[in-house]
């Protein structure tokens, strides 16, 4: 696979999350949503580092390392949203009984 394919998967990927983040109600269908236009970029990332040349560093190492240490610091930061947006869930279910977007906002007393 080239550059080109890898990237058309990554935006059908994101398509489809943007997709599911957006025209769903269910706020564990939007998380997941939410997961998968990560793994998008992801892909992107490394799809990056391994066609296109860095400047400036040695070539052979900055190519095997500039897409993968990204692609760890987004699945870093895709855990904590999800142990964040599993807490919120939990909240919502207990208070409202109901994993529906559009009742987060009645969370206040």
């Amino acid at each position: 696979m080239g550059l080109e394919q890898l990237l058309i998967v990554s935006a059908v990927l994101f398509s489809i999350g943007l997709y599911g983040a957006m025209a769903r109600r269910n706020v564990i269908t939007v998380l997941m949503s939410v997961e998968l236009m990560f793994n998008a970029v992801n892909v992107a990332l490394v799809a990056f580092a391994k066609y296109v040349e860095p400047a400036g560093v040695d070539a052979q190492l900055g190519r095997i390392l500039t897409g993968q240490v990204f692609a760890l610091f987004i699945i870093a930061v895709a855990a904590a949203e999800i142990a964040l947006g599993l807490g919120i869930v939990i909240a919502l279910y207990r208070n409202r009984e109901t994993v529906d977007v559009t009742q987060a906002n009645l969370m206040r007393r």
